[in-house]
């Protein structure tokens, strides 16, 4: 790996690091902040010893993986191992690597923790600790594993922050356990992109799916990061998405550490041009070639916006962004609206035509003549499902479905009929409705 222009976090972290200095640095998503602490700490690796000199905490498994393939990328044609510590994957050969020796370990708080109460981590020589997207580390609730973690490091150690945003969770605990350290701000606040355009678009009351197919059907020179508010919301439309045809995939925190990895290969090689996540992944996501963030639900905040939006546009690339918004997200718009330095373009949705549909997966059986089954939950109408386009008509909230003109939407119920059954010698009446 050679980086020939640091970007500015490298530039302003990078001299206080080597020197051994404690660091806060704070930038924004995409800014370059893993080589800023990666290049300083392999200068401090001791090869000629295989204890861990170098421990990083991260908030998600996919950002841990992506740290640990740095180091490895980086410690090329060096006699540095490093090891991924995370939940999801088996403690037995996590064990077996700890013991054969490896000098810096990139893990999430509570797989790193377990491995320190069975004794299989030691950190009483180390030399480096890095609390990567410390923000949204301390926010998910691993404050207390992240302090028990510490208290168990050798207390010479250098100790670096890097977040997006410092709040007073994030400065509470860099005042009880960095020394003196040099606070390196890039991109202060809640910024825009400069090199990413953003378009809101108003669409109609239950038009986002629709919207969401037409932008997908638009050429796109690189894959697309659709994000939603919850794991089961974001399963649910990967699967509609699926079920339509598209190449569309959910990273959610219900999948095994080997089927996150698979999930990750195939969207960063383009073989999966669609990846639908949670906020988890605008923290734990390193591929260079999104072209197009869709904001299909809003965020909770500004920052967390900007922090999507960040996805696209890596490392000074353009890039685009997108924000559908319904008349019920108004109130929430509005209120990140008071945040934003700058306020992305809103224009209402063109009303383009229905898209056509991808080439689907093998039909499946033909239901009912009468209805479509909805694989969620529910029962609605051959006409309406011919009008939607998507095999269930849930939102990304979970609630139930909007009915359509005319039509009311109800759940599956056995009712008995009182026609009898044709069949010889039956005796029970249907189960029709």
């Amino acid at each position: 790996m050679s980086v020939h222009t640091p970007t500015p976090i490298q530039a302003a972290a990078l001299p206080h690091l080597l020197t051994g200095r404690d660091v806060i640095g704070q930038a924004r998503t995409g800014s370059g902040k893993t080589l800023a602490f990666v290049i300083p700490m392999l200068e401090r690796i001791d090869e000629r010893h295989r204890h861990v000199q170098a421990l990083i905490l991260t908030p998600t498994r996919e950002l841990a993986a992506q740290v640990a393939g740095v180091v490895r990328d980086t410690a090329a044609g060096r006699d540095i191992r490093a090891l991924l510590l995370v939940g999801g994957a088996a403690l037995g050969p996590q064990r077996t690597a700890l013991r054969s020796g490896v000098q810096v370990v990139a893990g999430t708080p509570g797989r790193i923790l377990d491995h320190l109460n069975q004794g299989d981590l030691k950190l009483d020589r180390l030399r480096l600790l890095v609390l990567d997207e410390a923000d949204e580390m301390l926010d998910r609730g691993f404050a207390p594993d992240v302090e028990r973690i510490i208290a168990r490091t050798a207390p010479e150690r250098q100790t670096a922050l890097f977040s997006a945003t410092v709040p007073e969770w994030v400065s509470g605990v860099a005042a009880r356990h960095l020394r003196t350290p040099a606070h390196v701000q890039v991109d202060p606040g809640v910024q825009p992109v400069e090199h990413v355009s953003h378009t809101v678009y108003d669409v109609p009351e239950g038009g986002k799916p629709a919207a969401l197919r037409a932008l997908l059907d638009a050429p796109s020179h690189g894959v697309t990061l659709v994000f939603g508010r919850t794991k089961h919301g974001v399963k649910r439309l990967a699967a509609q998405l699926q079920a339509a045809g598209y190449p569309a995939v959910a990273l959610q925190g219900n999948l095994s550490q080997n089927a996150r990895e698979r999930v990750m290969a195939a969207f960063r090689s383009g073989e999966t041009s669609i990846l639908i996540a949670t906020n988890v992944a605008a923290r734990g996501l390193d591929v260079a070639h999104v072209a197009r963030v869709i904001n299909y639900e809003l965020p909770e905040s500004a920052a967390l916006l900007t922090h999507r939006v960040g996805r696209t546009g890596r490392m000074g690339r353009a890039g685009e962004a997108i924000t559908l918004l319904s008349r019920e997200d108004e109130p929430a718009w509005r209120k990140l609206l008071r945040e934003l330095s700058r306020h992305p373009h809103r224009r209402p949705w063109p009303g383009r035509h229905e898209p056509h549909r991808h080439t689907p997966a093998p039909p499946r059986p033909a239901a009912a003549p009468s209805s479509v089954h909805v694989p969620f939950g529910g029962r609605r109408t051959a006409a309406a499902e011919r009008a939607t386009g998507m095999a269930a008509p849930f939102g990304m909230n979970g609630a139930a479905p909007r009915p359509a003109a005319g039509e009311a939407v109800r759940p599956v119920i056995r009712r008995r009929s009182r026609r009898r059954s044709t069949r010889p010698g039956a005796s029970h009446v249907t189960g029709s409705r």
